[in-house]
C-alpha cells in the first residue's frame, strides 16, 4: 500500500508539471494581447511599455520567463499578477475560494444523498411505476440546461421575482451576513447544482444495485433467510463503492468553479472570477484558475484513490 501511496503522489507531480507546461505554452507561446500593453492602459509610451515589460520579465526569452514561472509556482505557489486588475492571482482565489466550496459542499451533500435514496428505491422496485417515474424524471434533469434550470427556479421560487416567492434570490449570498444566512441564500443554487448530479447517481446506483442483488452472496443471504433490510444494506455497501470514486473527481472539478451556477446567482466563487477573466482577456487570471482546476482534480484523484482500497476490501494494489 505505502508503495502505491509513493507512486501515485509521483504520478500526481508528474501530471501536474506537465499541465504546467502546457497551459504556459498556450499562454505565452500562442499569438495574444501584449501583457505590456494591458497592464500600459490607454495610449502608453513605447517607452513605458518597455519598461513594463522589464519589469513583468518579459523581455527575457520564453525558456527563462519558464523557468521563472516553475520557481514561483513551486516554491511560492505564486500564480502571477493580473495584468488588467493588477492584483495577485493567487489572493484573488484564495479570496472566492470560501464561496466555492461553501457552494458545492452543501450541493455535494444533496446529491448524493438524494441519488443514494432514489437510486436504492428505484433498484428496489425495478419495473414498478415509481421505477419509471424516477428514471424518467433523472433523465430529464440530467438533460437540462444548469442556466437554463436555474433561470426557471428564479423566476418561479424566487423572493423577488418568482411566482411563488419562497426562497432569496439571485444577489442573495452577496447580501448575506453569517453562516446560516449564507446557507439560506444558497438553497436555490445547491438544489440547482445538486439536480443533474443527483440524477446521474440515481441511475449510476440503481444500475450498480441491480447488477450486486443478482451476485451468489446475495441470493445466499436471502436462502438463509437473512431480513431484507439487512440485505440491502449489504449490497448498497457494494454497489456505492464506484459513486465515491465519482463524487470525489466530480468534487475536485467544482473546486475549479461552478461557472454556470456562480454566473446565474452571482455567487463571487472561483467560477465567476474565470468567467469574468474570460470576459475581460485577463490571461494571467485565467491561467491561474486553469492551474488551480487542475490542482484540485488531481489532488481529488489522488485521495479516492487511496479511500478506495479502504473502501473496497476486494481492491489489491
Amino acid at each position: 500500500m505505502g508503495t502505491y501511496i509513493i507512486r501515485r503522489v509521483l504520478w500526481t507531480v508528474l501530471l501536474l508539471f506537465l499541465i504546467s507546461s502546457i497551459t504556459f505554452g498556450i499562454f505565452n507561446l500562442l499569438p495574444s494581447a501584449d501583457p505590456a500593453l494591458l497592464r500600459a492602459g490607454k495610449n502608453p509610451t513605447p517607452d513605458a511599455v518597455e519598461a513594463i515589460r522589464e519589469q513583468l520579465g518579459l523581455d527575457k526569452s520564453k525558456p527563462e520567463q519558464f523557468k521563472n514561472y516553475m520557481e514561483r509556482l513551486v516554491f511560492h505557489f505564486d500564480f502571477g499578477r493580473s495584468y488588467v486588475n493588477n492584483v495577485e492571482v493567487k489572493e484573488t482565489i484564495f479570496d472566492r475560494l470560501p464561496n466555492t466550496l461553501y457552494l458545492i459542499s452543501g450541493a455535494a451533500i444533496i446529491w448524493f444523498l438524494a441519488g443514494i435514496v432514489i437510486g436504492t428505491i428505484s433498484a428496489i422496485k425495478r419495473g414498478s411505476i415509481l421505477d419509471r417515474l424516477m428514471m424518467g424524471g433523472a433523465l430529464v434533469l440530467i438533460s437540462a440546461p444548469v442556466y437554463w434550470l436555474g433561470l426557471v427556479v428564479t423566476y418561479l421560487f424566487s423572493n423577488d421575482l418568482g411566482k411563488f416567492p419562497l426562497l432569496p434570490g439571485v444577489g442573495a449570498y452577496g447580501n448575506a451576513d453569517g453562516f446560516f444566512d449564507k446557507g439560506h441564500a444558497l438553497i436555490m443554487p445547491w438544489l440547482v447544482l445538486a439536480s443533474a448530479f443527483a440524477a446521474i447517481y440515481a441511475r449510476l446506483l440503481r444500475s450498480n444495485m441491480l447488477e450486486v442483488m443478482g451476485e451468489d452472496y446475495i441470493r445466499t443471504a436471502r436462502a438463509k433467510g437473512l431480513p431484507g433490510r439487512s440485505v440491502i444494506r449489504h449490497g448498497l455497501r457494494s454497489a456505492i463503492t464506484p459513486l465515491i470514486t465519482v463524487l470525489g473527481l466530480d468534487v475536485g472539478i467544482l473546486v475549479g468553479g461552478a461557472i454556470l451556477t456562480e454566473s446565474v446567482f452571482s455567487i463571487q466563487g472561483i467560477g465567476r472570477l474565470s468567467f469574468d477573466a474570460i470576459s475581460r482577456g485577463d490571461l494571467q487570471m485565467i491561467q491561474g484558475t486553469t492551474l488551480f482546476l487542475a490542482l484540485a482534480v488531481c489532488l481529488a484523484s489522488l485521495v479516492v484513490d487511496i479511500l478506495y482500497a479502504f473502501l473496497d476490501p476486494r481492491v489489491r494494489y
